[in-house]
């Protein structure tokens, strides 16, 4: 069965254990290969991904597509690590000076 691409938009995507991730808002193409590199999620379920971020689920973990996109894999929740010294290095950027 084929499914185009602007048919994924909308689409719940949901784990192998049956959690809703969230709704397909854009695909990701790799042009050069003409093929879906991944599914881009906007809000995602806090329950899976912290502070709800925005993730792009790569399509070798679809298992399915029919009324609902079916992951076989999916991490059981995806935080961000911040590490002092990252998170030092963004308190000490330099502002760029205003044009005139």
């Amino acid at each position: 069965m084929l499914v185009e691409m602007t048919e994924l938009l909308g689409r719940q995507i949901y784990t192998p254990d049956g959690r809703l991730l969230g709704e397909v808002d854009n695909v990701v193409v790799d042009v050069d290969q003409s093929k879906i590199d991944g599914l881009y999620v906007d809000e995602t379920s806090p329950m899976l991904v912290e502070d709800s971020r925005p993730t792009n689920v790569p399509y070798r973990w679809v298992s399915a597509v029919n009324d609902v996109v079916l992951l076989k894999y999916f991490p059981r929740r995806v935080s961000v690590k911040k590490t002092a010294a990252r998170a030092a290095a963004k308190e000490e950027e330099p502002v760029a000076p205003a044009a005139r």
